[in-house]
């Protein structure tokens, strides 16, 4: 599993006072193949031989300010990063830049509170809300026919993911939230779209809950990623009862 996941004793005690463990745990845990590299509890480098390909270089910041990343041993040495050297944010990002390596572009990354949680699961369903299944196939063709294909890839919500529900308005498909187990951990991330005629009437904060309300009794934390300035995502998100818990980048692939 590849995750951002170094921290000191103190700061994993002060989230998990607020976020789920399985969330604190993932991100913050060291992993048994990561040493700490360089840096202090502000701002830290942590190299791990076993990442992913498209994780061979992640940046957490959490929101209390404190900034972890982990890379592979090989990227370490290009950019010169050696034991034990003082590093700061600041000096690493320039030598990222020095070195050539680009970054994909911030996502935030948020969850439910251990007490947003509890109302959450104490909250009936909407009648106008339901699980789709391949009997839907012909209302999701026309929902993604009637959707852009920005919205499509942004969203990337898809009917044969681990859980997809849908919003209805005169028995059409007007918004659908899909969720999928992410990076082998217990959380279900997840994506929203409604079509553009249909925003603004609370569709998207409504079927973000329920999803969440389902992925939560299969025992998954549901995930809410979007890009740190796409504003309107964000709005959904706080709207749904979701907090930040901070924003992760990752490598470019080009």
């Amino acid at each position: 599993m590849a995750s951002s996941r170094h921290q000191t004793t103190a700061t994993k005690q002060k989230a998990t006072t607020v976020f789920p463990a399985a969330i604190t745990d993932f991100w913050l845990s060291p992993s048994p193949t990561s040493r700490l590299l360089c840096g202090d509890d502000v701002f830290g480098v942590t190299v791990d031989a076993a990442l992913e390909e498209d994780e061979q270089l992640t940046i957490l910041t959490t929101t209390d300010g404190r900034t972890r990343v982990l890379l592979i041993p090989a990227i370490a040495a290009t950019m010169a990063l050696e034991e034990g050297q003082p590093v700061d944010e600041a000096g690493f990002r320039r030598r990222l830049e020095e070195s050539g390596i680009a970054l994909h572009g911030a996502d935030n990354l948020f969850y439910f509170t251990d007490k947003n949680r509890e109302t959450l699961l104490g909250e009936p369903d909407v009648p106008s809300i339901r699980p789709l299944t391949k009997a839907d196939a012909q209302a999701f063709q026309r929902f993604q026919e009637a959707a852009s294909e920005q919205d499509l890839d942004d969203a990337y919500v898809e009917l044969d993911h681990w859980a997809v529900y849908g919003a209805f308005e005169d028995e059409r498909l007007v918004s659908v939230a899909s969720t999928y187990p992410w990076n082998g951990a217990p959380l279900a991330d997840l994506g929203v779209l409604t079509l553009p005629s249909y925003r603004g009437q609370g569709h998207a904060r409504r079927l973000v809950r329920a999803i969440s309300r389902h992925a939560l009794a299969r025992n998954h934390e549901p995930q809410y990623r979007c890009q740190f300035d796409n504003h309107a995502s964000v709005a959904v998100a706080e709207s749904a009862g979701l907090t930040r818990f901070g924003t992760w980048d990752v490598i470019s692939p080009d």
